[in-house]
């Protein structure tokens, strides 16, 4: 049986109550534990505690991943496994954390940014706050880890974005005017020269027209690798925008002569390395770079007078012939600065309706008119009557020439139709200059066809004048041109005759009405045996291919008399007339 002791009911009440209480609050203790636990499980920061030496006895799941643990493989490690900053110190009195010398430096800022190391030896970047836990007497941290590397991977395509061309990987102009400032603080501070070379790629623009936009692109991204392959590691390579390239030499010597030296060292390079074929969609295409030089030590931090400097040093390389190299000269700088000034005077013009045709008769050698050469002057309002010898150059090389060439084209096509009408006009011919940019332009047959159509001018009245640097690219596409022009009943001369590259197979088979004798040869035909003979070979091989043969420069009697015996069938010249405009020269 059972030995039933004495008991009293209100303390059994009170024991079982107790007991009910206890195990209700251990209750509450684990779920708190197990809701704990489940937070920081799925926590997306990485949680850690420490012990006063630094050592883990506790860490989260996201902990672990970002160091590249498991969550039991991370407990026991000291911090300075995981944060190399905070790795053990002989001197830290008894291995104290606290006592680190790192400590300090970490609980100064709220949120510190620690590189944290993985377990296969990669960096992380973090960002770590610090807490105190208290567990008894002792002081325990809680470290709380956010992984940086999405953060740091936005900033950084954030800022390549804002400091890198997309075309060509290279720095854009943002990203050159931050190196620029740089290196103009560090040739201050070490008293070294270096140089910025401004490179323009040459006929950029008629390469893209030529093959195309993204063939064009390839070969911006080629130039800059060849770029890059001409400089050392520390030296910069941009993009600076369209075919314009910046290259930024810093620290080349203390010496400003020797910096010189070697900056053009890799100007000649560069040149090289650009000269060198391309390979483009399926074409060959060669290429050339002008480039201006500027030396810089830093005692001017004026970014954009460099760029300045540097352009201006560009434009007289350009102007020199191109394919080449050229150090700043102020000289050369007051030039380049006339040629912008006439540059956009020309753009002015050509809105403004300044340019006007003036015409030379052509003759025979008695001095009956068979028509005239429209040529072009500028009337500029403030420099008076302008010759075409200051502006086509500049035109042709600004493409202004395209207007300004369907200009003239249109306006002698309109005077040739007032001639018609005139007894004494009615037979003339109006021969026009083609620039070599105008003949190329695809739609240039049509050009002709419409205006022509437009004016009401007679076709067999009309002789365009070619020279024979036109005929060297691309002969088939010339000759294709030229006949389906000439089916229209225009006729065709082939200007400064002797001066180019024309073979006589060539000159067979375009089918030209007309050789011209450049004026060089007519000059001295008294004087020099070789012009005489060149003259007469010239008017003997027009005979012979059944073309018109005529001479211009034309200013003297003996000259015309000696052309005349050799048998050249028209003049042009001062000796018969001036060019005119269209109601003087019918007064004469």
């Amino acid at each position: 049986g059972y030995i039933l002791k004495p008991f009293s009911e209100r303390e059994l009440a009170t024991t079982l109550q107790m007991a009910f209480y206890k195990q209700q609050a251990e209750q509450r203790e684990r779920d708190l534990r197990q809701h704990s636990q489940a937070v920081l499980a799925h926590m997306s920061e990485g949680v850690v505690t420490l012990d006063p030496q630094g050592r883990v006895t506790s860490a989260n799941p996201s902990a672990a991943a970002m160091f590249g643990y498991t969550t039991q493989a991370m407990l026991g490690l000291h911090i300075g496994q995981l944060l190399p900053m905070l790795a053990p110190e002989a001197d830290a009195a008894a291995g104290l954390l606290r006592q680190h010398s790192a400590w300090q430096a970490l609980t100064q800022t709220p949120h510190s940014e620690p590189e944290g190391l993985r377990q296969d030896g990669s960096s992380v970047p973090l960002s770590l706050t610090l807490s105190d836990l208290p567990q008894g007497v002792q002081l325990h941290t809680i470290c709380i880890f956010k992984d940086l590397s999405a953060q740091r991977l936005a900033a950084a395509q954030l800022h390549s974005l804002a400091f890198t061309d997309a075309l060509t990987g290279l720095p854009n102009r943002r990203g050159l005017m931050a190196h620029l400032h740089g290196a103009l603080l560090h040739a201050a501070q070490s008293q070294h020269w270096g140089v910025l070379l401004f490179l323009d790629l040459d006929h950029f623009r008629q390469a893209n027209e030529m093959l195309g936009p993204g063939c064009g692109d390839d070969l911006l991204r080629e130039s800059g690798q060849r770029l890059l392959a001409c400089v050392r590691a520390e030296d910069t390579v941009a993009h600076f925008g369209g075919d314009e390239f910046m290259v930024l030499l810093g620290t080349l010597s203390t010496d400003q002569a020797t910096a010189a030296t070697r900056a053009e060292a890799v100007a000649d390079k560069v040149l090289h390395a650009l000269s060198q074929p391309y390979s483009l969609c399926g074409h060959h295409y060669k290429s050339s770079a002008s480039i201006g030089l500027v030396l810089f030590d830093g005692r001017s931090s004026d970014v954009d007078e460099l760029l300045k400097t540097a352009d201006a040093a560009m434009y007289q390389a350009k102007a020199a012939g191109r394919n080449a190299a050229h150090f700043y000269d102020p000289v050369v700088q007051a030039m380049v600065l006339a040629r912008t000034s006439l540059e956009k005077d020309l753009e002015r013009a050509l809105e403004a309706h300044e340019f006007v045709l003036h015409y030379q008769l052509q003759v025979t050698a008695q001095g009956v008119p068979l028509g005239a050469e429209a040529l072009v002057r500028w009337q500029h309002p403030q420099r008076g009557l302008v010759m075409p010898g200051e502006f086509i150059a500049l035109a042709e090389a600004t493409r202004l020439i395209l207007p300004l060439g369907q200009w003239v084209l249109e306006s002698a096509c309109q005077q040739l139709t007032q001639w018609a009408q005139r007894m004494d006009t009615s037979h003339w011919v109006m021969a026009v200059n083609v620039s070599a940019l105008q003949f190329a332009q695809a739609d240039f047959v049509a050009s002709v066809t419409n205006t022509l159509a437009r004016s009401g001018a007679n076709p067999q009245r009309l002789e365009l004048e070619l020279t024979e640097s036109m005929l060297v690219e691309d002969l088939p596409a010339v000759l294709d041109k030229i006949a389906r022009i000439r089916a229209l009943g225009v006729r065709f001369s082939l200007d400064d005759f002797g001066t180019g590259y024309s073979s006589l197979a060539h000159l067979k088979r375009l089918g030209m009405n007309q050789l011209k004798i450049d004026q060089s040869f007519v000059r001295h035909i008294h004087s020099d045996p070789d012009d005489q003979v060149i003259a007469e070979t010239i008017i003997h091989l027009g005979h012979n291919f059944g073309m018109q043969v005529i001479a211009e420069g034309v200013e003297t009697e003996a000259q015309c008399q000696l052309l005349t015996h050799l048998g050249c069938d028209a003049f042009q010249g001062f000796l018969f007339a001036k060019p005119a405009a269209a109601e003087s020269l019918l007064g004469r």
